[in-house]
């Protein structure tokens, strides 16, 4: 009876887990760039004395989806989407370099460019920096290109490229920061053939609606471990209760 109740109990606790990756797949379902991350409960044998007939259900991380989002003209001059593979390199808090597909971009008042959540986008020389300008674009394969302060349309001039990669999807990890980088913590390589769609941003690639379906269904199957748990123990005490009485 207690393997019993033990494999209701963790059942209970793996769902519960797979729950939270769903919560915060929804929570982001709106956040420009933002990948969902997948999850998988598979079964593993309850070791132990006896028959091997019991089973736990686990919960294992597995990565994070790379389907491509919605594609949404903004008509910003510094809002990009990464098209197809790709990334977009920023700084991350730690001083580290990671990667993102949040492409809504702005100057601070340093003229540093940066993403929303204030993290500096790299160039192929580090954060770009982005002298006083009469206006800003940014080129389909990553450059940047201001008209600078009294000069006119023909004075136009590249100032730096974003830097844009491609590594192994294999090679790249998730972090709880929502950016993703390489497990070797290694800076990839700049990949001149990823393309990005100036004026526009990718939005979440989640897919809300199978969301709550398998948030519907995880909540079944946790009820399902809970009458487990709860038969399991009526069980025991009515099991008590005859041997009390022989």
């Amino acid at each position: 009876m207690d393997r019993s109740l033990y494999v209701g109990m963790t059942g209970a606790a793996q769902i519960l887990a797979a729950q939270s990756v769903l919560a915060q797949n929804l929570a982001n379902v709106s956040t420009v760039g933002f990948r969902a991350d997948l999850h998988a409960i598979s079964p593993a044998l309850v070791s132990g004395p006896g028959f091997a007939t019991r089973v736990n259900a686990v919960t294992d991380a597995s990565g994070f989806s790379t389907d491509q989002g919605a594609v949404t003209q903004t008509g910003a001059p510094l809002d990009v989407a990464v098209l197809g593979k790709g990334w977009l390199a920023v700084q991350a808090r730690d001083g580290s370099e990671a990667y993102t597909r949040g492409g809504d971009l702005h100057l601070n008042p340093d003229g540093l460019l940066m993403t929303a959540d204030g993290l500096p986008v790299l160039g192929d020389g580090g954060p770009i920096s982005v002298p006083p300008a009469d206006s800003v674009s940014i080129g389909s394969d990553g450059t940047v290109t201001i008209v600078p302060q009294g000069v006119g349309a023909k004075g136009a001039s590249a100032v730096a490229r974003l830097k844009l990669v491609n590594p192994p999807e294999a090679s790249l990890v998730k972090g709880l920061d929502g950016l993703v980088r390489t497990r070797d913590r290694q800076p990839a390589p700049a990949d001149a053939g990823v393309q990005v769609a100036s004026g526009a941003l990718e939005a979440s690639n989640v897919n809300a609606p199978r969301a709550l379906v398998e948030m519907i269904e995880l909540a079944r199957l946790f009820d399902m471990q809970t009458r487990l748990m709860s038969t399991v123990d009526q069980d025991g005490a009515a099991a008590q209760k005859l041997l009390s009485a022989a």
